[in-house]
């Protein structure tokens, strides 16, 4: 089942909403009642007011997408050095204020205007390149992170900077043109790899379970569109670079950013790298059940694609392998819940779609 966490969670939070889940059924309020058999699996019991808090913790758990109350208490035991609010930071004047106007925060405040100020910024205090290396890779300057390198071999690996990322992750989310332009970004980028920076380094947004990794960053994409959320401006180059050294194709956070947007770009190069196969990398290995395997990403954008009628994109999932025979997921398209691909894609008129999923299961299975 999916996970669906609120904003910045903490056991404190969900330990309040079990007891007060357990308050209302004892009092036999029909609502919550109602929430406990969609969700228990014995349902309210024979006498609703002796219901326990173990179950009312377990309605909980599950609610939010984890199958027990342990599985959630480790999830959220796990997030909590990785949570990051980039949108609640107040940084200080200089090489901070750069670096926090300079990257997308995935909130409200991503706009132009900001990444015009950092570069303000920078060209008004250039020196603040030389002082951080966070500043320096944002900047997308490759000397000035040579510069740090040789001075601190070890620089590659520190988190720092108003979000406490390491450089690599400010070069990935930085939307200001970078100095030397594409090349200088990817000159910087191998710079920080070489010196052992993690291509699959990333953060869990306010707590939520789809890690925002560098090749999120350099994605970009999001629900405010492509003018407030862009691509890196050497998005391509960035991210064959991190997926050549290891990036994990299967990133969720990136699949779904990218999913509002026509292009197939991001699909065609992560599917030359293995989209949809393997055990989802280190992320998942990390958080197990808290992330979806590439299997369900893939029919997750396969629904997607079919309510959109995304013809070029569902054949382009039908080549990474994506199940074409078992029903869609309810996420991101719940009106197409428990249909087979053929029958949702024939239910949304998407004739072409329905073409080649019918090609690609047999014939009496179609």
């Amino acid at each position: 089942m999916p996970v669906t966490l609120p904003d910045n969670p903490t056991l404190h939070r969900l330990r309040r909403d079990a007891r007060v889940l357990q308050g209302a059924v004892r009092a036999g309020d029909p609502e919550a009642i109602a929430e406990v058999r969609r969700w228990h699996p014995t349902g309210p019991g024979p006498d609703p007011s002796t219901f326990a808090l173990t179950a009312a913790q377990l309605v909980v758990a599950r609610r939010c997408g984890f199958a027990s109350w342990p599985r959630l208490k480790r999830y959220l035991d796990l997030a909590g050095p990785l949570r990051r609010d980039p949108s609640s930071i107040e940084a200080e004047p200089g090489p901070e204020e750069f670096c926090a106007l300079a990257c997308l925060q995935y909130a409200r405040t991503d706009e132009p205007g900001r990444w015009a100020r950092a570069a303000d910024v920078v060209r008004n205090q250039p020196e603040i390149v030389t002082a951080s290396i966070h500043a320096a890779a944002a900047a997308g300057d490759a000397q000035a992170v040579a510069a740090h390198l040789a001075q601190d071999p070890s620089s590659p690996h520190r988190p720092g900077g108003p979000y406490r990322w390491t450089p690599l992750m400010y070069l990935a989310y930085s939307r200001v043109a970078p100095a030397g332009g594409s090349t200088g970004a990817v000159k910087t980028a191998r710079l920080l790899l070489d010196a052992g920076a993690d291509p699959n380094e990333g953060y869990l947004w306010r707590g939520m379970p789809t890690p925002f990794t560098v090749l999120t960053g350099v994605f970009g994409g999001g629900e405010l569109g492509e003018v407030r959320q862009p691509p890196h401006p050497a998005a391509p180059q960035l991210a064959r670079l991190l997926l050549e050294r290891g990036a994990d194709p299967n990133d969720g956070q990136a699949l779904y950013n990218r999913m509002f947007s026509r292009s197939d770009e991001h699909l065609r190069l992560l599917a030359e790298f293995g989209l949809g196969s393997g055990d989802g990398g280190p992320w998942r290995r990390h958080l197990t059940d808290a992330l979806d395997a590439p299997a369900e990403m893939l029919s997750q954008q396969l629904a997607w694609a079919i309510a959109h009628r995304m013809t070029d994109r569902v054949a382009l999932l039908i080549s990474c392998g994506v199940d074409v025979r078992n029903p869609l997921p309810r996420w991101p398209s719940p009106a197409l819940t428990g249909l087979t691909p053929v029958a949702a894609a024939r239910r949304c008129g998407a004739t072409e779609a329905v073409d080649l999923l019918v090609e690609a299961v047999a014939p009496d299975e179609s």
